[in-house]
């Protein structure tokens, strides 16, 4: 359910490339494409993904999120970044509002992505381990759909790419499953796509918003 309602609906998430359109304007060849995407699920969707663990179980325990969020912002210092993932967090709140009730209501300051689908999996009574494939899943589809648009490829090699991709995602997924308190998020760095990202924040002409 959570793959069939996420958050490339027009909620948001379409207008994300998954800091795919800063990498290639910063002059990433195409066929790095691959690369990137083991990359990123090394660095920021690992993050995201321990994230969204850790806040699901605090949930479920009745606790408040803010120290989780304030773990997820210390791993992600650009404040771009954080931005675009409060945008698609948003996204996901509204469909979180429609789940609970058919009276639309005011969305809450918008959270970061993995809080947001955190949320939206305690809701759904969702396992740890399927709510970090979903964000592992939703991370490389996110790319590889924005690549069709930025560069001349085959759609099967993006198919190919995601299939490729796959038992890194349940080593991700494995890595996160039992993560508990938000300082057992890991913290690994990704500097390159972070500049990448801010120089695109300033772009004259792109395709998405990050």
């Amino acid at each position: 359910m959570l793959l069939l309602g996420d958050a490339r609906l027009p909620t948001g998430g379409h207008t994300q490339s998954g800091g795919l359109e800063p990498a290639l304007l910063a002059g990433m060849a195409a066929g790095d494409i691959p690369a990137y995407l083991t990359t990123r699920l090394r660095t920021t969707t690992l993050v995201d993904a321990a994230t969204a663990v850790v806040a699901l179980r605090t949930l479920r325990a009745g606790g408040a999120v803010e120290l989780v969020e304030q773990a997820w912002a210390a791993r992600t210092p650009s404040h771009v970044v954080r931005q675009a993932s409060e945008e698609l967090g948003r996204g996901y709140e509204r469909l979180l509002t429609r789940l609970d009730d058919l009276t639309p209501r005011p969305v809450r300051r918008g959270e970061p992505r993995p809080i947001a689908v955190a949320r939206l999996a305690a809701r759904l009574d969702v396992a740890a381990t399927d709510l970090a494939r979903v964000i592992c899943h939703d991370d490389v589809q996110s790319v590889c759909a924005a690549a069709l648009k930025l560069a001349p490829l085959d759609p099967v090699d993006t198919v190919a790419w995601a299939l490729d991709v796959a038992p890194l995602v349940e080593r991700v997924v494995a890595q996160v499953a039992d993560l508990r308190t938000p300082a057992d998020i890991p913290a690994p760095a990704a500097p390159a796509a972070e500049i990448w990202q801010h120089a695109h924040a300033t772009a004259p002409r792109r395709l998405f918003r990050a």
